[in-house]
């Protein structure tokens, strides 16, 4: 995206000089965490909303670094948490491209399936319906 050719993310080359994925300043493995979303995105529509609450399980994210950079091509931050650090990032031009730090699967129940999972299979169907 960035045309980063040696990224890497910090748990599988700790060593490498251009961590793209780094450690996180605290471990987010099961909090909840607010997360505000910029208004006329897609991850906004999906939600309705401008404001989440997610469950992370992770303790890897975004170098801060390179935050600034990320909006500076297709991939663009969509979503972050009250500090500002990203959770949500989207790929313009693509049919359904969201990427966020939690985990929505970990919120969704069969009779009330997470908003991301259910855009998502409902942008799969419609793909395979139109035969592309």
């Amino acid at each position: 995206m960035l045309g980063i050719q040696d990224a890497e993310h910090e748990e599988s080359a700790p060593e490498a000089s251009r961590l793209l994925i780094s450690k996180l300043s605290c471990s987010l493995v099961g909090q909840r965490e607010r997360i505000k979303i910029i208004p006329g995105t897609l991850a906004q529509q999906v939600y309705e909303q401008e404001e989440v609450t997610e469950e992370h399980c992770c303790n890897y994210g975004l170098n801060p670094e390179y935050q600034a950079e990320i909006g500076k091509g297709a991939l663009k931050v969509v979503g972050v948490n009250p500090a500002g650090e990203v959770r949500i990032v989207e790929l313009g031009g693509h049919r359904f491209f969201i990427a966020t730090l939690f985990l929505p699967q970990l919120s969704s129940l069969p009779q009330q399936p997470h908003p991301l999972i259910t855009a998502y299979l409902k942008e799969a169907f419609d793909f395979g319906r139109v035969g592309r």
